[in-house]
């Protein structure tokens, strides 16, 4: 029988946000039964691993998981009760997140949670539902980008499973499996409300620079599993570069004095050319290239902070684990290095002598 626990506490949790009326019901109502319906459908660990009907592959990465689980609990991240359960989806995707952003600034739509504060995206369990406001956004004259999370996170509020999503084909799914745990469990660990782009972008770095070392030191560097995650790290980084550098033309050209009408030309043709060199699949615009900021921000910064912290991931944990949503001067901000430079000399000053 399912733990009914959960279940009560998703019901006040919905409850309370609906009392709110942040939300419409209809939204509430597609979260609260989706996040459910993950929980309900959650086998234990052990239950699947023992199923002769389990296919290898999958019984071989989910075996991963307690260790991945305590690699990171080693490098200073909160032990949660999550990844002990596994659903097999039947889909594609875990969710469906909608972003928004203005067509000639990079403006993003944001909507306000009671709990986590402003989010620049919505998530929806059902597809069409999902399609049905990125239409509606985009009737507004918005750009719209709907993206596909192999992954579904409740802070912590939940005990999130592993979900069949997590486990890509080909000799990345481990690595992807680490680092999508990883980056969940940074999540569990510290997060400030109302601040997306420092939120994800944090775990997004820690979980970087902890996938590598922890294949290398489970199979060893020649493994094909690590050489496979590495070579998409580097692929990563190379996309990451080049997104970066059409967001800051495109930035000067929104913020410059010419003509509409020119603007929109030239966006045309830069994320033409951008979507050409990456081989992007689905349309390029200024809601993909918000979404690439809310992911990949600071990383320099971060780095110094690392260092100040002479390597430790747990005094860096420590240290941005204080930060509150003051300490930015404002929701949703996107330069923070001035708050991560802080850090490194307030609390990982560097050694003396």
């Amino acid at each position: 029988m399912a733990d009914l626990g959960p279940m009560r506490r998703l019901l006040l949790a919905a409850t309370a946000l609906l009392s709110q009326g942040c939300f419409s019901a209809g939204y509430l109502a597609q979260a609260a039964r989706g996040e459910a319906r993950l929980l309900l459908d959650a086998r234990p660990l052990g239950e699947v691993l023992a199923d002769p009907a389990t296919p290898p592959r999958v019984r071989d990465l989910l075996s991963r998981v307690p260790a991945i689980k305590a690699y990171a609990q080693a490098q200073g991240l909160r032990p949660t009760r999550s990844y002990g359960r596994y659903t097999d989806l039947g889909r594609p995707a875990a969710a469906w997140l909608v972003q928004a952003c203005a067509p000639l600034a990079f403006a993003p739509r944001r909507w306000t949670f009671p709990v986590v504060g402003s989010v620049p995206y919505l998530g929806f369990f059902d597809e069409d539902q999902a399609r049905r406001l990125a239409a509606s956004l985009a009737a507004e004259g918005l750009d719209v980008d709907v993206r596909t999370p192999r992954a579904w996170s409740t802070l912590g509020w939940f005990a999130d499973p592993v979900l069949s999503t997590m486990l890509p084909p080909g000799d990345v799914a481990l690595g992807e499996l680490a680092n999508t745990i990883l980056h969940e469990s940074v999540h569990a660990t510290v997060y400030v409300k109302g601040q997306s782009a420092f939120d994800e972008s944090l775990a997004s770095f820690v979980a970087d620079r902890l996938t590598l070392p922890w294949l290398v030191a489970t199979l060893g560097p020649e493994a094909p599993e690590a050489q496979a995650w590495a070579e998409a790290e580097e692929r990563g980084r190379r996309q990451v570069a080049r997104l970066h550098q059409a967001w800051l033309e495109l930035d000067g050209l929104y913020r410059s004095t010419v003509p509409d009408a020119e603007k929109r030309a030239r966006k045309a043709a830069v994320l033409a050319l951008l979507q050409a060199e990456l081989r992007l699949a689905g349309p390029v615009n200024n809601a993909t290239l918000a979404g690439f900021r809310t992911y990949d921000t600071g990383g320099p910064a971060f780095e110094r902070l690392l260092a100040a912290c002479q390597g430790s991931w747990g005094r860096l944990l420590v240290a941005v684990g204080g930060l509150r949503r003051e300490d930015f001067g404002g929701e949703q901000r996107e330069d923070f290095d001035a708050v991560l430079d802080r850090l490194a000399t307030e609390r990982c000053p560097a050694p003396r002598g």
